[in-house]
């Protein structure tokens, strides 16, 4: 959907960053000295706000926040020998902080910005584990299916960019039918192999998931090789998935318009932001193609997700929700005091308080490396 609400057009004052580990969130205060909390993508964050600080905030500082199409277009294009991902991880940050400081100022959820309405949100379980057992698996997916009603999974096949060879032999042939026969039908898999197959043995893959009932085959192939990518979709009847690397605009276009895969999934961070993100939902509405974003992780990338399928009309089936916990993802830990992501009935609820409708924990911003941008 399109922004609903009046938008004011404020002037970007000041552009703040606090980094630790692999986490960047981002204030942006404006000159009537409102702010907004957004985020970098998480990994290298310490990376991506030295280049919010070097290259996005000289074109940001002094503009305004009416049009954000037009300020992110015209920041992308005033660095156009610098494009690709880190440019989009740090535009994420000033664009999620803009959308956070709007839904203060109109007293509004994001959610509600968007042209949508908080509430509960059905998720699948995510886990990023490869390093694991089938059975342990299905240990896991079983214990959080009796605790907190999840009905919906997805698991790891293959390896990351693997070129055909699995985690350990036979890995993949033996979590697929052994998770479907430790779930009852009601309960939906997915699978990602993380790029791990060329178009032959993703088919051959693929035909197994279809026989074992899994819904959705993500990124079978280098993601980077769409014709590779778009053999499978157009051999299978499963769900082919892919996009959560892309940021390119244009890529996405041909994406969509080549049908490489059945269902999008832009991270928010990934692609530069909620007003980058809803590009693309728009781009692929016409085409027929549901969207369900990449968020693997409980930091804030998780949060825009929630209020961003709530409001788009080609929204897939659920949000991804990170199952792991400190063993796996040690630094999404103590992020907020108000973390939205308590599991009930296999359902988050979306924020109704103003802007994202979550505080960040003042003592990690404490302990944080922080930086500033702001007018002379």
């Amino acid at each position: 959907m399109t922004e609903t609400s009046q938008i004011e057009n404020l002037k970007i004052a000041r552009i703040e960053t606090f980094t630790k580990l692999k986490v960047g969130f981002v204030r942006v205060v404006a000159d009537t000295g409102d702010e907004g909390w957004g985020q970098v993508s998480t990994y290298n964050a310490d990376i991506t706000c030295q280049i919010l600080h070097r290259q996005v905030a000289p074109w940001a500082l002094g503009e305004g926040t009416g049009n954000l199409d037009l300020l992110l277009d015209t920041i992308y294009e005033r660095e156009h020998k610098f494009p690709g991902s880190y440019m989009c991880r740090a535009l994420a940050g000033l664009d999620t902080a803009i959308w956070d400081l709007r839904g203060k100022r109109q007293a509004k959820p994001v959610v509600e910005l968007l042209g949508g309405t908080p509430g509960p949100l059905r998720v699948y379980g995510s886990s990023m584990k490869r390093d694991i057992t089938p059975e342990e698996e299905l240990k896991r997916f079983q214990i959080l299916r009796d605790a907190y009603g999840y009905d919906a999974f997805k698991f790891r096949v293959g390896d990351e960019c693997g070129r055909d060879v699995d985690y350990w032999p036979g890995r993949t042939e033996a979590i697929v039918p052994c998770i479907r026969n430790g779930l009852d039908d009601q309960v939906a898999l997915l699978v990602d192999a993380n790029s791990g197959f060329s178009p032959p043995r993703a088919i051959e893959v693929g035909r197994m998931l279809e026989d074992n009932g899994i819904s959705h085959f993500e990124e079978p192939c280098p993601y980077w090789e769409f014709e590779q990518t778009k053999q499978v979709t157009d051999a299978l009847k499963i769900d082919v998935t892919g996009g959560e690397q892309d940021c390119y605009l244009p890529t996405w276009r041909r994406m969509i318009e080549m049908r490489a895969v059945d269902i999008l999934q832009p991270d928010i961070c990934y692609v530069g932001g909620i007003s980058r993100a809803l590009r693309v939902s728009k781009m692929a509405k016409p085409a027929g193609l549901p969207v369900t974003p990449h968020a693997a992780n409980l930091s804030m990338v998780t949060i825009f997700t929630m209020h961003f399928l709530k409001a788009i009309e080609n929204a897939g089936k659920y949000l991804e929700f990170a199952i792991e916990g400190e063993d796996v993802y040690p630094w999404q830990q103590d992020l907020f005091l108000n973390p939205p992501f308590d599991v009930v009935d296999g359902h988050v609820t979306v924020p109704s308080e103003p802007g994202w409708g979550v505080e960040i924990n003042p003592d990690w911003l404490n302990s944080a490396e922080y930086q500033k941008s702001e007018l002379n």
